[in-house]
């Protein structure tokens, strides 16, 4: 079942476009990477998808109901977003930054209960996070401060995490654990994972299904040997690339590639 799906989205500004009439469905319980040159509107994808930014035309549709009409606290419990830019969080301590988290399911004063205390160490210790708990965000590395973010996701207790370059300025280690973490995370409790990623390798590795766009326009949705192909990646990024098979994986990689020159 595809719970997610958008329909002749258009999203932009004024007579601007930067997503052009996008029909995507999104599987479930699989991870979905979109992939792109810079200034493709991968993000703006991503944005328009979770209701950060609104679509100007086309609809986009959860559980056959559109998102446009969604509480938006009952649409935070269905969908979690990791935007590639986090707010600042100084002066809080990894524990209190994941209890934000909890924010969809408080009312009243929004007072913690046992039960958050609980999905906050859960979220704490599937990204192995708990040892930092009472530390301060600001102390940690970027790869602790990203599994932090990422619990704080978790402990929204959705089914869908969407993150935008979760791996962004993190050194080669710290990239595959976050990316190791989330197709963990899909294994074994079904996440429906979609995230933009700017590494190819990473994005065959880890994923199920890859959206390539171009321009705002979609160029291809499918599996990962759907669309690693030498064709769609000189159509994508004006690249002349070798496909071959990763030796750990078996999947495709870009063993190298040329651009291709006017």
């Amino acid at each position: 079942m595809n719970r997610l799906l958008t329909k002749d989205l258009y999203v932009g500004y004024q007579d601007h476009m930067i997503v052009n009439e996008m029909n995507i469905q999104f599987n479930s319980n699989e991870i979905t990477t979109i992939i792109g040159p810079n200034g493709c509107g991968k993000s703006t994808l991503l944005k328009a998808i979770t209701r950060i930014i609104p679509h100007s035309k086309g609809s986009i549709l959860l559980d056959g109901q559109s998102i446009a009409k969604e509480n938006t606290k009952k649409l935070a419990q269905k969908m979690a977003i990791l935007p590639q830019t986090q707010d600042s969080a100084s002066g809080l301590t990894v524990g209190e930054l994941v209890s934000y988290g909890r924010f969809p399911y408080q009312s009243g004063f929004g007072k913690l209960t046992s039960s958050d205390y609980e999905v906050i160490d859960w979220a704490l210790k599937v990204t192995n996070t708990l040892d930092y708990k009472y530390r301060a965000v600001d102390s940690l590395s970027g790869g602790q401060r990203q599994r932090v973010w990422i619990a704080m996701a978790l402990a929204q207790e959705t089914e869908i995490i969407f993150l935008d370059e979760p791996t962004t300025y993190l050194d080669m280690a710290h990239q595959l654990e976050v990316l190791e973490l989330l197709k963990d995370l899909n294994d074994s409790q079904q996440r429906t994972i979609i995230m933009v990623l700017h590494d190819l390798n990473h994005a065959a590795r880890f994923s199920h299904n890859i959206v390539a766009l171009k321009n705002g326009n979609l160029i291809k949705a499918g599996t990962i040997e759907e669309v690693m192909q030498k064709d769609i990646l000189q159509q994508v990024f004006n690249i002349d690339a070798e496909i071959s098979r990763d030796p750990r994986t078996g999947k495709p990689m870009c063993l190298t590639y040329d651009l291709i020159r006017a």
